[in-house]
């Protein structure tokens, strides 16, 4: 709770929050911002909300990779990884890669496969099946795998692997992860991931698919130094983009330039498979962090989810149009029954956590038969429901597999593999944000006990509903297609790094309506510019709705984000509301 005076003295808002505003310090700051740099105030305020100094302004607004891409070999064994990974392409040996379910380890071996390609190379692609093998490298797919092939890519997983790394006979086993490590590294030629306990740390925010890209830069610098060319890297970006965007990485520093970036390339529409992807999606502009986060991304994440789980890494890897098409019309169906599934365990997820009580420092929900390709999603809906770690599980038998997601400052990988080394869990891992884990159901009451008590100390749970973090007041005849145009320069926003929020003091409601059963558009004026349109999704779902819907004549003070509302081929500004308080 902040000392300074509530944010147009709204203590309790519509949906039940506190609004807080820019300090005076960034106030002042941002003036002296417009003074210096000519920018708007709009989006001076933002600048100065991400620490930009106004000599930096412009550099921030224009990032080029060049300046912020770290240097490869700043990794520990990057170096001995990229040589193997040369060797195998020089000698034409026989390469696999072992990769995870979801889009960061689809988009990781797209990656690898895509280079190869360009090389004359054919990878053999191996992912295992969420269900029957669960996550990571297991030994018979492992010795499998090093029958067949002289070098295996562990991508997006492999760091806590040790007995099927060891397995891998015959095979030099190469990791190239992010996930939290051990103690001990598995007993690989090289494990190439920046949250290895001997690291410094400072890439840790870095994603799977960033660290591959990182490891096929070092590759390209050393053929430059044999006189040889590799693939082109930067159309590759949009792979990292998606892998960045879906695995809810912090889009700051190098992450924000590869993601933006990413998006430019994904916007000429050259990679087959994301291209028949965003059409099965209905994507008619040109993408945007929250078309990966919300449309290209849960449907690339489907087939591992609820199909057959090299569905997505196969359409972000294939240049066959044909098998693009029909992959993408896949994974949709995928995505639509993948929603039907989900909305049946969160509504009983919700229902469960609400009759143990919410005021704990961890959310869970335990049920027979959830579907393990649908925890990680409920988990993510009962986090935001109630402000705190959340854990879902879904037991088959004497095991629970579940999955976990946190809340800003709570560190729910490292909580997870420390129950598994106490012995509580039956394994565990992951990274800050998210995690998975397998219980046995006779420790399942005391396992979560002691995750709610290992959180509550790292400070789970002591917030209340969370603040509404404005960045400043508008008027409504500011509101223009020039400034959004302008507060875009700040972004792409994401995860760390929100899309800017504004109010709008004492406004009229002129129109209101009620759109299917739970959205509600309008529009609001200051009796002196032309109104503005609004839309709220999912306003029904709170007492925002019911509150504006039945307002009496009353004038509001309005907050939500700005953005162009694009309709059968025009753009109009509109503000996406997220909340109302009476002036």
């Amino acid at each position: 709770m902040t000392d300074r005076p509530a944010f147009l003295g709204v203590e309790s808002s519509a949906t039940g929050r506190r609004w807080t505003g820019p300090s005076a310090e960034a106030d002042r700051l941002s003036e002296a911002m417009v003074q210096e740099t000519g920018l708007p105030m709009a989006l001076a305020r933002i600048l100065i909300a991400r620490g930009v100094a106004p000599e930096e302004a412009e550099r921030f607004l224009e990032p080029q990779l060049r300046d912020l891409l770290p240097d490869p070999r700043s990794l520990k064994d990057m170096e001995a990884a990229a040589g193997r990974f040369l060797r195998a392409v020089k000698e034409r040996q026989r390469i696999a890669v072992f990769a995870d379910y979801d889009v960061d380890g689809g988009s990781s071996a797209a990656l690898l496969i895509t280079w190869l390609r360009a090389m004359g190379l054919a990878a053999t692609l191996y992912i295992p099946d969420r269900i029957d093998e669960g996550y990571g490298p297991n030994v018979p797919a492992m010795e499998a795998l090093a029958r067949d092939h002289d070098l295996i890519l562990c991508v997006d997983c492999g760091t806590l692997s040790h007995e099927p790394v060891a397995a891998a006979k015959g095979a030099d086993v190469v990791i190239l992860d992010h996930h939290l490590g051990g103690e001990t590294l598995p007993p690989a030629l090289a494990v190439v991931n920046p949250n290895r306990q001997d690291e410094t740390g400072e890439l840790g925010h870095l994603c799977a698919a960033s660290v591959v890209f990182l490891m096929l830069v070092e590759a390209n610098r050393l053929m430059r130094e044999d006189g040889a060319k590799g693939p082109d890297l930067m159309a590759m970006l949009d792979l990292v983009a998606l892998a960045t965007v879906a695995d809810v990485a912090p889009l700051l520093g190098v992450n924000r330039a590869l993601v933006r970036q990413g998006l430019k390339v994904m916007a000429r529409r050259e990679r087959v498979g994301l291209t028949c992807l965003a059409d099965v999606a209905r994507m008619d502009r040109a993408p945007t962090p929250y078309h990966l986060g919300f449309l290209l991304g849960p449907r690339v994440n489907a087939g591992g989810r609820i199909g057959a789980a090299d569905l997505g890494a196969r359409l972000l890897a294939t240049d066959d149009p044909h098998e693009a098409q029909a992959l993408a019309e896949r994974l949709d169906a995928l995505n639509t029954e993948r929603r039907e599934i989900e909305n049946r365990v969160r509504d009983a997820a919700l229902a469960q956590a609400e009759a143990r009580g919410l005021d704990a420092p961890l959310a869970w929900a335990a049920g027979e038969g959830w579907h393990p390709g649908v925890v990680g999603i409920v988990a993510a809906r009962l986090k935001e429901a109630t402000n705190r770690p959340a854990v879902v599980i879904g037991f088959d038998g004497d095991e629970g597999k579940g999955s976990g997601r946190s809340v800003e400052g709570v560190d729910l990988g490292a909580a997870i593999q420390r129950l598994a080394a106490e012995g509580l869990l039956l394994k565990g891992g992951g990274h800050r944000m998210a995690a998975g884990l397998t219980v046995a159901r006779d420790r399942l009451d005391e396992a979560m006990a002691r995750l709610s008590d290992v959180l509550g100390k790292q400070g789970a749970g002591r917030a209340g509903p969370r603040d509404l973090r404005l960045d400043g007041l508008l008027m409504p005849g500011a509101v223009t297609a020039e400034l959004i145009g302008q507060i875009e320069r700040a972004g792409p926003f994401g995860q760390a790094a929100p899309a800017p929020r504004f109010a709008f003091a004492d406004m009229a409601i002129t129109h209101v309506r009620r759109i299917g059963e739970t959205h509600l558009k309008l529009s609001f004026s200051d009796g002196m510019s032309a109104p503005v349109e609004a839309i709220s999704f999912g306003a029904f779902d709170t007492s925002l709705g019911p509150s504006l819907e039945g307002h009496g004549g009353m004038r509001y003070h309005l907050a939500g984000r700005l953005e162009l509302n694009h309709w059968q081929g025009r753009s109009r500004p509109q503000l996406r509301l997220e909340d109302a308080a009476r002036s």
